[in-house]
């Protein structure tokens, strides 16, 4: 303990016979160090809050979706620190005063484009700040810039993008036109071409596709045909078998065969008309009877007009069956020339596609490139209406809503460097490289400045020490040499204090 307290007496005593040095030392790394701090420029910073809404609820209804207004946020974001905006912003400013050459310009967008931050809390809302620290400006001047790269970032935005979109959906709007028209012009010769083509050629218009198409719906009525025919020709048969079974007359009451044989078999034949039409088969046991029944009225009809005349009326039931059967067969002459019909237009479509390929493939060819002209116009048609009504819900609703919610600052105290800090750092390392210097310059002579480190030095036991004793004179050169030292101690710490006055004094200064 007592070796660290002699080395901490000799080493305050070396420092301190060497405190001039550490002075000079301490004074000299101020100076540069201050001198440094005040060849950097103070920067200022400005900021600003806008709201940009690009659609209002409205825009919705037009067709403009989520996906589309996120588009315009973020172009919104791009388009605030563009080149060509920042290149604008430079020419309108002091920033520009001095830019001749093409490099020049492109290292003052660079630089201000790092000087500058956009920050957005929301979607559509976004912070502007801007930063600068322009040495030949000085501080109100460079106060005054930094307001004014804000507030010239702000208007030229406004003007080139929400102010031009109406321009830019004119230039738009007269392209789809041009296209439209040039659409049409084309459109109108296909269409032409076709209808030629097609009176030429009846069986082949539309083209391959469309002449399968007639083909298979041709063969497909064909089915239909040949289904109905039959059922039809069944359903004659039928009648025809009823009429040929049905007698045309039947016997008058009191004329001959008492009853009369002749009514007890139209009787009987009507009976079995009805069961026929009830769907009854002729293996059916009441069908077989009666049947039976028949061929023996028959047989007595037979007898009584051997024996003698029979008068009779006509039969209703014949009459009606003889009705029926004209309806089926007028049905069946309908259906029969409807195949004819049919078979002729199959024959004459197969043939014209087996004799003329040629011929398809040229249908073929003029039904696509009609085809792909009618949907490029359609397309182009849809999208002017859908551009045409949202211009003119921007134009007349205002559907871009562009609000400065917070105006540029003028900012009032640097935002760097931090100067009261950096003059506080120099002034300790000055002080601290100057006792450092004092401390090493006494390392390096050869004396000692306590006894201890003499012997610790030497081995040898030290037996005394001699202390200095000045005369009047001497004393008084000393004092006077201390109140020196004194006063250029304090002038180094007046000068600090200096120095932080005028640094909140230019502060102050700011407008």
């Amino acid at each position: 303990m007592n070796t660290l307290y002699d080395d901490v007496r000799g080493a305050f005593y070396s420092i301190w016979q060497r405190r001039w040095l550490a002075l000079g030392v301490a004074w000299a790394i101020c100076l540069l160090g201050w001198l440094a701090v005040a060849m950097v420029p103070n920067s200022y910073e400005s900021h600003a809050r806008i709201l940009v809404q690009v659609y209002d609820p409205l825009s919705a209804q037009v067709g403009i979706g989520e996906a589309q207004r996120k588009h315009e946020i973020d172009r919104v974001r791009d388009t605030l620190t563009s080149a060509a905006h920042l290149e604008q912003v430079i020419r309108s400013t002091p920033l520009g005063d001095n830019i001749t050459s093409k490099r020049q310009m492109e290292a003052a967008v660079q630089a201000l484009g790092k000087a500058i931050k956009i920050t957005s809390d929301q979607d559509n809302l976004f912070q502007i700040s801007a930063t600068s620290g322009v040495m030949r400006l000085g501080d109100s001047g460079n106060a005054r810039l930094s307001k004014t790269i804000v507030e010239k970032m702000i208007t030229i935005f406004h003007d080139e993008n929400l102010a031009g979109n109406r321009g830019d959906i004119q230039k738009t709007m007269n392209f789809l036109d041009q296209q439209l028209a040039e659409r049409q012009q084309q459109l109108q010769a296909a269409e032409a071409r076709r209808l030629e083509f097609e009176s030429k050629y009846p069986e082949a218009a539309g083209g391959g596709t469309s002449m399968v198409q007639r083909l298979e719906t041709i063969r497909s009525e064909l089915r239909g045909l040949n289904a109905d025919i039959a059922a039809a020709q069944s359903s004659l048969a039928s009648i025809n078998g009823q009429i040929s079974s049905t007698p045309t007359t039947v016997a008058m009451a009191g004329s001959g065969y008492a009853g009369g044989a002749r009514g007890a078999l139209a009787s009987a034949q009507a009976e079995l008309a009805g069961m026929k039409a009830r769907g009854l088969t002729d293996q059916h046991p009441d069908v077989i009877a009666l049947r039976n029944q028949i061929a023996s009225l028959k047989g007595q009809v037979q007898a009584e007009s051997a024996g003698g005349t029979v008068s009779g009326a006509p039969n209703p039931a014949y009459g009606s069956l003889v009705s029926i059967r004209a309806d089926k067969q007028a049905t069946m002459q309908s259906l029969l020339a409807r195949k004819a019909a049919l078979e002729g237009d199959l024959a004459r479509v197969t043939g014209a596609q087996v004799a003329n390929p040629q011929i398809v493939s040229e249908a073929q060819n003029i039904s696509r490139d009609y085809d792909v002209l009618k949907a490029q116009y359609d397309k182009l048609l849809a999208d002017r209406e859908t551009l045409k009504l949202q211009s003119s819900v921007e134009g007349s609703h205002d559907t871009s809503k562009f609000q400065v919610i917070d105006p540029p600052t003028s900012p009032r105290a640097p935002v760097a460097p931090n100067r009261p800090v950096l003059l506080f750092v120099v002034l300790l390392i000055g002080i601290a490289s100057g006792v450092g210097v004092g401390y090493a310059a006494g390392e390096l002579r050869s004396s000692f400045g306590t006894t201890g480190k003499l012997e610790r030095a030497t081995g040898l036991p030290v037996l005394g020490a001699i202390s200095q004793t000045l005369t009047e004179a001497g004393q008084a050169l000393k004092n006077r040499k201390l109140r020196y030292f004194y006063t250029a101690s304090a002038s180094l710490g007046g000068l600090f204090a200096v120095l932080l006055a005028v640094e909140f004094i230019q502060r102050g200064l700011i407008a």
